[in-house]
C-alpha cells in the first residue's frame, strides 16, 4: 500500500514539474521523415492541417506546420504546445491514432500515427481527420479558456450573468463598453485590433427554423443596427453578402448550440472583418441567446486573433 502511495504521488509531482509549453499559437510540429513529408503523406497532412482557414477576408492556413525528421526530434521540439508524430515501421503489431495530453510539457497536445507504411499512415490521416483537426482545436481552445480564467477581469461576468443569466470568461484586456436589458459588447480595443464580443438575446418563439441561418441572420442584422453604429451618420454594423454565411450544430460541455461563422461590415463604410457567434435557448427556453465574437485587424492576419476571441464563447458558464 505505501508503495502504490508513494509511486501515486510520484506521478503528480513528475506532472507538476513538467514545463510550460514552447511555440506559438496555431503551429503544430508534424515529426516526420522529409521523404514522407515531401510526398503523398506531407500532401495529405498539408491538406488537412494548413488548408484555408475558413471565413477570413485574406487566405491564411489554419495552422502553420514545421517539419522536424524523427532523428531531429530532440528537447527543442518535445516542449512544443502541438505535435504530430509519426511512426513508420513495418513491425508495428497494430496501426491507429492516439491522443495524449502533457507528454513532455504542459498543457501539450499530441497526435501519435502509428502505420506499417507511409501508404496506411496516409488513409489514417483521411479517415480519422476530423477527430485529428477537433482534438487539436480543443487543446488550443482550452489553453485561451485557461488563460481567461486565470487572468480574467471579474467585474464583467457578473454584470453580464445579471442580464443572461450566464457569462463567457473575459481576460484582461476587455472592457464594458456598453449593457443594457437585452445587449452586452464587450471589447478589448487596441491601436489597430479590436477583438470584441455581443451578447443579446430575443424571445424564442420555438419553431422548426428559429435557429436557422436566416433567423439568425436576420436577428442580428436588426440588433446590430439598433445597438452598433459605425464611426459616421447612417452607418451601422451588419452582415457582409460576399461569402453566404455557414452554419452548424454543436453540443460542447452539455450546452447545445447553432455556430454561425461568417463576414461582418458596416453599411455605407469599408470597414469589417470575420465573426462567429453561438446560438442557444436560455435556461428556461423563453429566450435565444446569442454570443459573438467578431475581429478587427485592417494591418494584421486575423486567424489568431479570431481563434483567441472565438475560445472565449466556448468558456460560458450559467450563473450558479
Amino acid at each position: 500500500m505505501l508503495m502504490a502511495v508513494l509511486a501515486l504521488a510520484s506521478c503528480k509531482n513528475t506532472k507538476a514539474l513538467l514545463p510550460n509549453v514552447s511555440g506559438k499559437a496555431g503551429e503544430i510540429i508534424v515529426v516526420i521523415e522529409k521523404a514522407d513529408w515531401e510526398g503523398n503523406l506531407g500532401a495529405q497532412v498539408r491538406e488537412l492541417l494548413a488548408c484555408d482557414c475558413p471565413y477570413l477576408a485574406q487566405k491564411e492556413p489554419l495552422y502553420s506546420l514545421v517539419n522536424v525528421a524523427p532523428g531531429g526530434f530532440g528537447d527543442l521540439f518535445k516542449v512544443h504546445r502541438n505535435i504530430v508524430y509519426f511512426t513508420l515501421n513495418q513491425q508495428l503489431d497494430s496501426a491507429g491514432v492516439i491522443y495524449r495530453k502533457d507528454v513532455w510539457a504542459a498543457p501539450q497536445c499530441l497526435v501519435q500515427i502509428s502505420a506499417h507504411n507511409a501508404d496506411e499512415a496516409t488513409s489514417l490521416v483521411q479517415d480519422n481527420g476530423k477527430s485529428i483537426v477537433g482534438y487539436i482545436e480543443q487543446a488550443e481552445r482550452d489553453r485561451v479558456i485557461r488563460n481567461s480564467i486565470r487572468y480574467e477581469e471579474r467585474e464583467i461576468a457578473p454584470r453580464v450573468a445579471e442580464v443572461f443569466g450566464g457569462s463567457p470568461h473575459f481576460p484582461m484586456g476587455y472592457k464594458l463598453k456598453k449593457i443594457t436589458d437585452d445587449f452586452a459588447w464587450v471589447a478589448d480595443e487596441k491601436q489597430y485590433t479590436i477583438q470584441g464580443i455581443f451578447i443579446y438575446k430575443y424571445p424564442a418563439i420555438r419553431t422548426s427554423d428559429e435557429l436557422s441561418v436566416n433567423n439568425i441572420i436576420a436577428h442580428r442584422n436588426s440588433t446590430l443596427k439598433e445597438n452598433v453604429p459605425g464611426m459616421f451618420e447612417n452607418t451601422w454594423m451588419t452582415t457582409g453578402e460576399y461569402m453566404p454565411p455557414q452554419i452548424e450544430f454543436f453540443r460542447f460541455r452539455g450546452r447545445d448550440f447553432a455556430q454561425v461563422r461568417g463576414l461582418w461590415e458596416v453599411e455605407n463604410d469599408y470597414m469589417g472583418g470575420p465573426f462567429v457567434s453561438h446560438s442557444f435557448y436560455s435556461q428556461d427556453g423563453a429566450s435565444v441567446i446569442v454570443a459573438e465574437a467578431f475581429v478587427y485587424a485592417p494591418k494584421y492576419d486575423k486567424r489568431q486573433y479570431l481563434r483567441q476571441v472565438e475560445s472565449i464563447l466556448f468558456s460560458w458558464e450559467w450563473a450558479k
